[in-house]
């Protein structure tokens, strides 16, 4: 990633549009179960004073608040989460980084799997020994006391009271702070069955049936989705733990470069990484991983840059060039020089900008929020109206369904009540209560809070493994609408490698200096591939520079500065225009020509005067063209969007197979964004993605639907783009865009399964087909459908893993 040099000028229409009197503050919050308790926690801390907005995510647990600086206690609002039933504590800048949070995290979420299992296994005993006494005499001979209504009686209580009572607790908890979520369906339902059991147990005269299996089932089915839910959510967060495992834990410091045995044991110190001053000199052996990012000052070696790109293939690194923090050293020792620490380092760019992504929610799940919110309270008042209608009208007006049963899930077992009451009346009574039973438990808010943020948990942590950095739901939205891709030119579809070909005198200099030595001097003020280009021709031909100053730069136009008290000017047609510097027919032809043969033609002036020209030419990319085809292939529009002169772009464009119709040349960096937002609002009204990587780009990037970045580009690019590919290949232009749409399809499968599960199943476990079919679920069947629909969700964005296969 390339620094911007002072002597740039940085377009304020190129920069993020931040709002400065604001900071985000990030929470760890336990005690999340579903789409009710994210809008609980998300309401409860917009009402803070202070606080503009919050984004909360169900399955990283992470709470993202947006407040006005010095406004809020960051504790307070932890604390506040905390004390109603959200254990919560601040993550700092300096600990979003650090091995040993993500340590405490796992082993938090290690003791919670932990502790699921244990009442997975007391449940599931508890389950079995119910069954066999729920069916038939097997074992009843042996073992008659499993035919014993008093022991069914106590497996309830047990199923209650051990590993029925963390979601007992955490359902009162929240009837209490006024946000009923899915543990108050589970206990409500589960506390219905065991009393209405209890009472039929303890008075007979009333003629009730007992269901104690009922509660028993109904833990043990929740309890084994719970198990398999975390395990899915588990395997989906793989590939973020993974890239947080990449961050080097300690450091070898030189203690002094300057030394003669520079590596040598006496001279070197092991300290922890998080301690690396930028500048300081570090050791780096075979094997061991590099701990900041920094440049090679001893040895040469090859390293491994999976992490970064994706690309298994070593790197040769050598004298000078930069290395990157995490990867990995394969075969030298070497001595860096560290650049970049702590959060500055790329890796933890990435960490953090994949972070953020998981908590940028796509707009398509607005309405899974809106109806989360409300999702509780409409299903408890949907199981009072399901008892209602039962018990004064359908069991009324379809008497057959309480001579026919209806439901056979209730059991004597030995205890025969004395029927004082009708048949009819208590058979509606509890037919009713069971129905009403079966809607609270079916209904299932965590498939809903679970839908998007699983899917851009993996979408976005198996994008980053491979190089490919998208920065939230939202952009997974755009692309997914996407019908054109506008590339720049210019270091993007071409090498970013150009080389000097032509150099034209027009008219005798006043300095006795040759074109190359004036250019060289004046791009040495400013970054560009053309000025790479440049001071590479003068090195190769061994020119001394002369020193310039006042140095001035218009991206996309062209450079200025003082040498040996000469105002020279470097730049296109229209810098040389700007200045009313005089073109010669001859000039014009000449650069005409060497245009239509597809090179960049750069105009030299000397007081006022123009000089010389200097032509460069900038080979395509070699996947270029297969990148332009596959973009086709996928229905796309693909256009170039380029400042240099028509006739350049035109040469590219054959090689590409791209017509004259889809180039805009001659564009300037002051237009490029009018010519995208030109695009969007014309009559086709297009969805635009721009590719880009120089700082002239910025503008065109922020205005387009999507903005795609390359790496090697500049650093305003990257701020302003939205997907930005760390292994400086055009071709994972197309891996983004597919990895986007698959990622968004997988989002609305699931969201579509959320909504239809609930759909369907609240209205089948309110009796819709029992009086025609006979049909009806038993609440612990509505339990083992409510564990299924979480599972389904979390394994459906699981199988996005298959997209890199």
């Amino acid at each position: 990633m390339q620094l911007i040099p002072k002597t740039e000028i940085v377009p304020e229409s190129a920069l993020p549009q931040t709002v400065l009197n604001l900071e985000k503050i990030i929470l760890d919050v336990g005690g999340m179960k579903c789409a009710g308790c994210v809008k609980a926690v998300e309401k409860q801390l917009t009402q803070h004073p202070g606080v503009k907005s919050v984004c909360v995510n169900l399955a990283t647990e992470v709470a993202v608040v947006e407040t006005e600086i010095g406004t809020v206690d960051a504790n307070a609002l932890a604390q506040g989460l905390t004390a109603t039933g959200f254990p919560s504590q601040l993550r700092t800048a300096k600990r979003a980084g650090e091995q040993s949070a993500n340590s405490n995290l796992e082993a938090r979420h290690r003791q919670e799997m932990e502790a699921t299992i244990r009442q997975l296994l007391i449940a599931s005993l508890l389950l079995v020994l119910s069954g066999i006494g729920h069916f038939g005499n097997i074992g009843s001979s042996i073992f008659p006391i499993l035919n014993d209504i008093w022991f069914h009686c106590g497996l309830a209580t047990i199923a209650i009271i051990i590993p029925g009572r963390p979601i007992l607790v955490e359902g009162w908890q929240g009837w209490r702070r006024g946000a009923p979520n899915m543990n108050t369906l589970i206990g409500l339902g589960t506390l219905t069955a065991y009393t209405a059991s209890l009472v039929a147990l303890l008075f007979p005269q009333m003629g009730w049936e007992c269901f104690f299996d009922e509660p028993v089932m109904m833990l043990g089915f929740i309890l084994l989705g719970r198990t398999l839910e975390k395990q899915a959510r588990g395997r989906a967060a793989t590939a973020f733990r993974q890239l947080l495992a990449l961050a080097p834990q300690t450091a070898r410091l030189i203690i002094n470069p300057e030394s003669e045995k520079l590596i040598a044991g006496a001279n070197i110190m092991e300290i922890p990484a998080e301690q690396v001053r930028v500048g300081e000199w570090l050791q780096v052996l075979p094997g061991d991983k590099v701990p900041v990012d920094g440049e090679i000052r001893f040895g040469q070696t090859t390293i491994d840059e999976a992490m970064l790109t994706g690309e298994a293939v070593p790197v040769l690194k050598q004298l000078g060039d930069p290395v990157i923090g995490g990867t990995l050293n394969q075969s030298g020792a070497i001595a860096i020089q560290a650049t970049r620490t702590g959060d500055d380092t790329t890796l933890a760019q990435i960490v953090a900008l994949v972070e953020a992504a998981q908590t940028r929610k796509a707009p398509v799940q607005k309405l899974a929020d809106t109806v989360a919110g409300y999702f509780t309270y409409g299903v408890l008042t949907a199981a009072g109206l399901t008892f209602a209608f039962w018990y004064l009208l359908g069991t009324h007006i379809w008497p057959e369904v309480t001579m026919s049963g209806g439901m056979e899930m209730a059991h004597n077992m030995g205890h025969n009540p004395q029927h004082l009451l009708p048949q009819s009346q208590y058979s509606s009574f509890l037919i009713s209560l069971k129905l009403a039973i079966a809607v609270m438990v079916v209904a299932c808010p965590c498939a809903l809070g679970l839908a998007t943020p699983t899917a851009i948990l993996v979408g976005t942590g198996m994008g980053a493994e491979k190089g490919l950095l998208i920065k939230g739901g939202d952009v997974l939205e755009k692309v997914h609408k996407l019908d054109t891709v506008v590339f720049d030119k210019t270091g993007t579809l071409t090498t970013g490698k150009p080389t000097v070909t032509d150099c034209v005198v027009v008219a005798e200099s006043a300095l006795p200096l040759s074109l190359i030595q004036l250019a060289a001097a004046v791009e040495s003020g400013t970054y560009h591939p053309l000025a790479t280009a440049i001071q590479q021709e003068a090195k190769r031909q061994e020119l001394t520079i002369p020193h310039a100053v006042d140095f001035h730069t218009e991206p996309g136009m062209g450079v200025s500065a003082v040498v040996t008290g000469k105002n020279v000017l470097l730049g296109n047609w229209e810098w040389l225009n700007y200045h009313q510097i005089k073109i010669s027919e001859t000039a014009e032809q000449q650069g005409q020509q060497l245009a239509t043969a597809g090179k960049t033609v750069i105009g030299v002036a000397v007081d006022g005067t123009l000089t010389g020209l200097i032509a460069v030419s900038d080979t395509l990319r070699p996947d270029a063209k297969t990148a332009v085809d596959k973009l086709r292939q996928m229905g796309l529009r693909v256009m170039i969007l380029s400042g240099d002169r028509l006739e350049a772009v035109k040469a590219i464009a054959q090689q590409l197979g791209i017509d004259n119709a889809d180039i805009m040349a001659g564009i300037p960096p002051s237009q490029k964004a009018t010519t995208i937002q030109s695009l969007q609002s014309g009559t086709a009204k297009s969805i635009v993605a721009m590719v880009g990587d120089g700082i002239n780009d910025a503008p065109a990037l922020s205005q387009a639907d999507v903005g795609i970045a390359l790496h090697s580009g500049t650093d305003v690019a990257i701020e302003t783009a939205e997907i930005i590919l760390m292994r400086n290949s055009i071709t994972d232009v197309v891996k983004s865009i597919q990895l986007s749409r698959a990622t968004f399809n997988t989002i609305r499968q699931n969201l579509f399964w959320a909504f239809a599960y609930n759909t369907i199943g609240i209205p089948l476990a309110a009796g819709v087909l029992l009086p025609s079919w006979g049909f009806v679920l038993s609440p612990s069947s509505a339990a083992a459908l409510m564990a299924f629909s979480s599972v389904s969700v979390v394994t459906n964005s699981i199988l996005l893993r298959r997209f890199f296969l």
